[in-house]
């Protein structure tokens, strides 16, 4: 963001030069009497007065494409002289040190500048041609042979089938001894075995500790923590996909009293407001789960309370499902098995393998499973994971049952359309 702005503001410098200084204007000895002269309401000449109705026009149209492209409010300022100093140094003097800097104010303040992908510390890294991100990946028009994978959590998977898809090898190298920690380990690991039939390699324990460009391409060099044995893998690009960070170190939030936790996301309550009065914070910039429908549900519940009855909070939308995108699909909700046996639940397990399913045998994806687990006193549904064509829309029909505080039989007995993924439901929870 830093740099967008900066070329908008050399870019405005640049045009304001060529201006004929037709009228003269009152000069200052250095730039801080200039500063000084503005503090106190002296004279100081606006130059964009010089422009003509011709030059006025061109350069606000440039300025509205640029806002437009950039998602930004851009602030057009002009200056009677640059002080001896180039465009660029113009360009920080602005966004760095504040000597332009102005003032915003209103009734609520919403924090929501969203999140960036996070970059490890790893030597190469930084200076690699062929190292990129989910933001910069899909721009490339070069299909790699080899891509290498750093981090094996959605976007990383994502990324993963859709390139194998795309007839790429594909090499994930994941730090962790596990694969899919969080989620359950029968559908991880059915997951894994389905990933690798796709020509998708998933080594773990791989801890990266540099990256080299070669002649064609890149070379990871990493270690194996288990066991600290090294090794090279050589790819013709590298996806980093360890994660994204809230977007947030150039907002100088301490200066407002606004605090953040050890994870880097503004610290909310459960209405969403920040430790400072009148400001909310939502979306990614909190950190937590980013999700784009958190963030829009973030919305609604700071509209409730500035315009509702008050009582809506982060606590009442759960349980919350996830999906990842990959092919087939993986989406989840409430607790895994693992999960449910450590909190001590009576519970019953129910699985339905997606080949069961006549839609998955007519869309020709017949893989996949499907798993539910159920309480048996209260009948009612603690979690679900399907691995399996759809599986992101199934979720929600689950999630609903759920959060509707219904038994499973409401999905055992439900009647759905054939053939259709839905009505694998009314067979997964056959059992309960």
């Amino acid at each position: 963001m830093k740099k967008l702005i900066q070329a908008i503001l050399m870019a405005v410098f640049m045009i304001l030069l060529v201006i004929p200084q037709a009228v003269q204007a009152q000069e200052y000895s250095s730039e801080q009497d200039y500063y000084q002269a503005v503090q106190d309401n002296q004279r100081v000449y606006d130059f964009a007065e010089l422009l003509s109705d011709s030059e006025r026009e061109n350069i606000e149209e440039k300025i509205s494409d640029a806002s437009e492209q950039s998602g930004l409010d851009i602030v057009v300022l002009t200056v009677n002289q640059m002080f001896g100093k180039t465009d660029r140094e113009m360009a920080d003097d602005f966004y760095d040190n504040g000597q332009f800097g102005f003032e915003l104010e209103g009734k609520e303040i919403f924090i929501n500048t969203g999140s960036t992908p996070i970059l490890p510390d790893i030597d190469g890294l930084k200076n690699s041609r062929y190292v990129y991100t989910s933001d910069t990946l899909l721009h490339t028009e070069i299909l790699p042979q080899h891509l290498l994978i750093i981090g094996s959590g959605a976007i990383g998977l994502e990324f993963a089938t859709m390139y194998a898809g795309f007839g790429s090898k594909v090499t994930i190298l994941e730090a962790g001894k596990r694969f899919l920690p969080k989620a359950d380990r029968e559908i991880a690991e059915y997951m894994q075995e389905s990933l690798k039939r796709k020509n998708i390699e998933i080594r773990l324990n791989a801890r990266v500790q540099s990256l080299h460009d070669t002649a064609d391409g890149i070379t990871a060099a990493y270690t194996d923590a288990s066991d600290g044995t090294p090794y090279f893998l050589e790819g013709d690009a590298l996806l980093i996909a360890t994660g994204r960070k809230p977007m947030i170190d150039d907002l100088n939030l301490e200066k407002a009293k606004i605090q953040v936790n050890a994870q880097g996301g503004i610290i909310v309550n459960e209405q969403l407001r920040t430790t400072a009065p009148h400001v909310w914070a939502l979306g990614d910039a909190k950190g937590g789960e980013m999700y784009d429908y958190l963030s829009i549900d973030d919305s609604r519940i700071i509209l409730n309370h500035l315009f509702g009855n008050k009582e809506r909070s982060v606590d009442d939308r759960n349980p919350v499902p996830y999906a990842i995108f990959t092919d087939p699909p993986m989406a989840h909700i409430g607790l895994t098995e693992e999960e449910a046996m450590k909190r001590g639940y009576p519970i019953k397990i129910s699985r339905l393998p997606a080949s069961a399913i006549p839609r998955a045998r007519t869309l020709q994806n017949m893989d996949g499973m499907l798993k539910a687990i159920v309480n048996t006193d209260t009948k009612k549904i603690l979690g679900c994971s399907l691995f399996c064509v759809d599986a992101p829309e199934l979720i929600n029909l689950v999630a609903f049952v759920m959060k509707t505080g219904q038994k499973s039989s409401a999905l055992r007995n439900f009647i759905f359309t054939h053939p259709s993924m839905s009505e694998g439901l009314n067979g997964l929870f056959k059992a309960f």
